[in-house]
């Protein structure tokens, strides 16, 4: 005490007081008045900033995936050393650009892409792991994109991959797709596949 008033002696205790009474109210209005969320996140209100109502939309098309031919859309790209050993090709990978027709002819309209990539993932049979985007190229979702990532066994009659979203006019899109395949080539691994895809967006 004896310290503080002979530095601040010329201060009436009026001011300090005064002083003290101002640091006090701003502490505590610090406590009361929240702050603007720190860091690089912060809640919005989906009736304000949503998309819209949501909508389940059913889109089929044919896949033409070509290993063979002066134009593949479909190529290997990396392997194992056992893969050649391999009855599954157990290792193998493949990237693709596989065009979407409207029919399995391959003379009919693209109306757009699946580009990705598929690896064949299973020792005991045919399976493949496939992440890979159906890019739209007609129609009123040129442009837009799903997402598809899981296991397609390729010798079965059906097969379900699920859609994990997409951009454009799919945003928050979800769903799945039936593969069934039309034509197979053993020998070249040539193929035409259906899909039925099934996605709910805004």
């Amino acid at each position: 005490m004896f310290v503080f008033g002979a530095r601040f002696g010329r201060y009436s205790p009026t001011m300090i007081y005064s002083v003290r009474f101002i640091l006090l109210a701003f502490l505590l209005l610090a406590t009361v008045v929240p702050s603007k969320p720190q860091g690089f996140s912060e809640d919005l209100d989906p009736k304000r900033h949503g998309p819209g109502r949501e909508k389940l939309s059913h889109l089929h098309f044919y896949l033409h995936d070509t290993l063979t031919g002066r134009d593949p859309t479909a190529m290997r790209v990396a392997e194992a050393p056992s893969s050649n050993s391999s009855t599954t090709l157990f290792g193998v990978v493949f990237v693709m650009d596989d065009p979407l027709t409207v029919s399995p002819d391959n003379t009919s309209k693209v109306v757009g892409r699946a580009q990705g990539v598929y690896a064949s993932a299973s020792q005991k049979d045919v399976g493949l792991l496939m992440a890979f985007n159906f890019f739209f190229t007609e129609g009123k979702y040129n442009g837009s994109m799903l997402s598809v990532l899981g296991r397609n066994a390729p010798l079965e009659d059906l097969r379900e991959l699920p859609i994990l979203g997409g951009s454009g006019l799919f945003r928050f899109a979800r769903g799945y797709a039936h593969a069934r395949t039309h034509y197979l080539d053993i020998a070249t691994g040539d193929a035409i596949v259906k899909y039925d895809v099934y996605v709910l967006h805004y």
